[in-house]
C-alpha cells in the first residue's frame, strides 16, 4: 500500500464528506477510494470513518489522524521540493479562505498570478468567520481585527478601510448624519461579523467611538448588505472594495467623512507547521504583493477617496 497516497485520500473524504465526492475530485472510482480508506484502516488497525447507507462521519481515532496526516504530507512536499531541479515551479492546490469583499479583490488577479504557475491549483473559500484550518485542511486564511488563536502562525499585511455610506434614494428628504450618534435615528444595515454587526465604531481624532444599533437589515455577507444598500435600504459600513466604485458613480454617497469606520488589521494566519510547501508559500506570497499593492489596504494611513 501506498501509505502517503492513502492518507491523501483519507483527508480528501474527511474534506469532502463522502466517498463520491472525494472520488470526483481525485479523478477516481468510488471503490479505489474506499478501497484506499479501507486498507488504510487495517494497516493501522483502527476505524477511521462511520459509515452508513446515508452518512459518513469521522470516528474518534479519524479526527485525531488529520493534523497528522497533514504533517506526513507537508514533510513529504517539503522534502520533494529540495530536490526539485531548478526551475520547476510550485504544484498542487492551495486551499483559502478569505472574506466576500477581499475574495473579489484576489479573484481579479488570480488567473494572472496562475498563468505564472501552472502547476498550481487554488480553492478559494469566501467565509467571514474563522475556520477550524487543520480540520478542514485550510492552507491559508484571511482574517480581519485581531486574531486570538495563539496555536496560529500570524502575519499582518494590511488594513481595512471603509466608509460609511447610504444610496441616495434612501437619503432623500432625511436628515444626513453628521456625527456617529446620529446613525441611530436612521436604518441602518449591518454585516453580523462574529457578533459584531449591531455596533459601528468610528474615528473621532485619536480617539474611538463605539456606537450601538439597532439594524433593520443584518447579514452575515459583506456582498449582501452592499446590495441592500444600493437598494435604498439604509446606512451600512462598506469595504472601499465594495463601496469605492459607487461612491464615485454617484450610487453612494460617503457620510461623515470626518468620522471614518474605525481601520481593522488584516492577517494572514496558518497552521503552526514548520514549514511551508512550495505551493503554500507562492500563494502566500501572492497574497502579501496583492493586498500591499492597494493603496487602501497597503497602508496603515487612510485616504480619501
Amino acid at each position: 500500500m501506498d501509505i502517503v497516497s492513502a492518507l491523501r485520500t483519507f483527508l480528501r473524504v474527511a474534506e469532502a464528506g463522502s466517498f463520491s465526492a472525494a472520488a470526483l475530485d481525485l479523478g477516481l472510482t468510488q471503490p479505489a477510494v474506499s478501497r484506499q480508506v479501507s486498507a488504510l484502516e487495517e494497516h493501522y488497525c483502527t476505524r477511521l470513518f462511520h459509515r452508513s447507507t446515508n452518512a459518513l462521519s469521522l470516528t474518534v481515532e479519524g479526527e485525531q489522524m488529520i493534523p497528522l496526516a497533514h504533517k506526513v504530507i507537508d514533510a513529504i512536499e517539503a522534502l520533494g521540493e529540495t530536490t526539485l531541479p531548478e526551475g520547476i515551479g510550485a504544484a498542487g492546490k492551495v486551499k483559502v479562505s478569505l472574506p466576500a469583499p477581499l475574495g473579489l479583490y484576489i479573484s481579479d488577479r488570480l488567473p494572472l498570478f496562475l498563468t505564472r504557475h501552472p502547476g498550481l491549483s487554488v480553492d478559494m473559500l469566501f467565509r467571514d468567520q474563522p475556520s477550524d484550518l487543520v480540520g478542514e485542511g485550510i492552507d491559508l486564511e484571511v482574517r480581519l481585527g485581531d486574531v486570538a488563536d495563539n496555536s496560529l502562525i500570524c502575519r499582518r499585511i494590511g488594513w481595512t478601510t471603509a466608509y460609511l455610506v447610504a444610496a441616495p434614494d434612501y437619503l432623500a428628504g432625511r436628515n444626513l448624519p453628521t456625527r456617529p450618534e446620529d446613525v441611530r435615528d436612521h436604518d441602518n444595515i449591518c454585516y453580523n461579523r462574529g457578533g459584531e454587526g449591531r455596533f459601528w465604531s468610528f474615528l473621532n481624532g485619536c480617539d474611538i467611538e463605539k456606537i450601538k444599533v439597532e439594524p433593520r437589515m443584518t447579514f452575515n455577507n459583506a456582498v449582501a448588505v452592499h446590495r441592500a444598500v444600493l437598494a435604498g435600504g439604509g446606512l451600512a459600513v462598506l469595504s472601499h472594495i465594495l463601496a469605492v466604485d459607487d461612491i464615485r458613480a454617484g450610487r453612494l454617497i460617503h457620510l461623515m467623512p470626518n468620522y471614518p469606520p474605525s481601520r481593522l488589521p488584516i492577517t494572514l494566519v496558518y497552521a503552526s507547521r514548520r514549514n511551508l510547501p512550495l505551493r503554500v508559500r507562492t500563494v502566500f506570497d501572492f497574497l502579501v504583493e496583492a493586498v500591499g499593492e492597494d493603496e487602501l489596504m497597503g497602508s496603515g494611513v487612510a485616504h480619501a477617496i
